[in-house]
């Protein structure tokens, strides 16, 4: 019988200290890494991309990851075969030319058609990525001028 109480005031113990032990500030871990800087100039800012599928002689589709840094942002662009993109993080924006800028949320997709001339990236303050997919069946994407600083912020 004393045994059976001092188990229990013991395990009452554990359980106690074990509630009251600090919390450590753990990341999610992420479905997909960053992947690689994007080192060219077709983005403003810093951004990544992390190749999910490439095309090959199988398949001519390709996703990507692309996460980009508070602010950062495409240039004007075009895919002749159209893209799909699908929002995974963050806050970011879409604008299609002669449109108004939508704001996208995570869990938001956007159907970019073909050879529409439109760009897409985060909000001033937010970190943004999507899943981007499309096919270059038809061609590569077609690149432009950089979205300046009046349409961004329009």
């Amino acid at each position: 019988m004393k045994n059976t109480g001092f188990l229990t005031i013991a395990m009452l113990l554990i359980f106690l200290f074990a509630c009251n032990m600090p919390k450590e500030n753990k990341k999610e871990a992420e479905l997909f890494e960053k992947g690689t800087k994007i080192e060219n100039s077709n983005f403003t800012g810093t951004a990544w991309l992390n190749m999910l599928a490439a095309p090959d002689s199988l398949n001519t589709m390709y996703t990507g990851l692309v996460t980009f840094e508070p602010a950062a942002r495409t240039n004007w662009h075009s895919h002749p075969a159209g893209q799909i993109l699908i929002v995974t993080q963050g806050e970011g924006y879409y604008q299609e030319e002669g449109k108004p800028k939508r704001i996208l949320r995570i869990g938001e997709t956007i159907k970019c058609l073909p050879n529409i001339k439109h760009w897409h990236g985060a909000a001033p303050n937010s970190e943004f990525a999507h899943i981007a997919i499309s096919d270059r069946q038809k061609g590569a994407a077609e690149w432009f001028q950089p979205v300046t600083h009046d349409e961004y912020h329009k």
